[in-house]
């Protein structure tokens, strides 16, 4: 067993999709409480740290923690409207991968 670096090691699933053609959604699926409390600490993840991440404003962002799931969902809009020209992705499923290789803190659990 490895200590964890990135979101991605403590999740069960790390996915984007599209919201309509202005909203991106990403879910975070943590495989247990411990690392459901890590990515849901607003010290950790919160929507300066998103925005950073993707370059949208972060007054845009709307984070949702569930805890009884182990689930946090993140929504912003679009760069470009779905569809546009300059859309590179148009079902939003690869808008994840930076939120998924965001590193963890040294403090956080081994991955399992």
């Amino acid at each position: 067993m490895t200590d964890a670096r990135t979101i991605a090691d403590l999740a069960v699933e790390v996915r984007s999709k599209n919201a309509g053609p202005f909203w991106v959604t990403m879910e975070l699926f943590m495989r247990d409480a411990a690392g459901y409390a890590l990515v849901a600490d607003p010290a950790y993840l919160d929507a300066s740290m998103v925005a950073r991440l993707y370059g949208v404003p972060a007054d845009t962002i709307q984070i949702f923690r569930l805890p009884a799931l182990n689930v946090v969902k993140i929504s912003f809009p679009r760069p470009v409207s779905q569809g546009s020209l300059r859309d590179r992705d148009i079902h939003a499923g690869q808008h994840h991968v930076p939120l998924a290789l965001y590193p963890l803190p040294a403090s956080a659990p081994a991955a399992g």
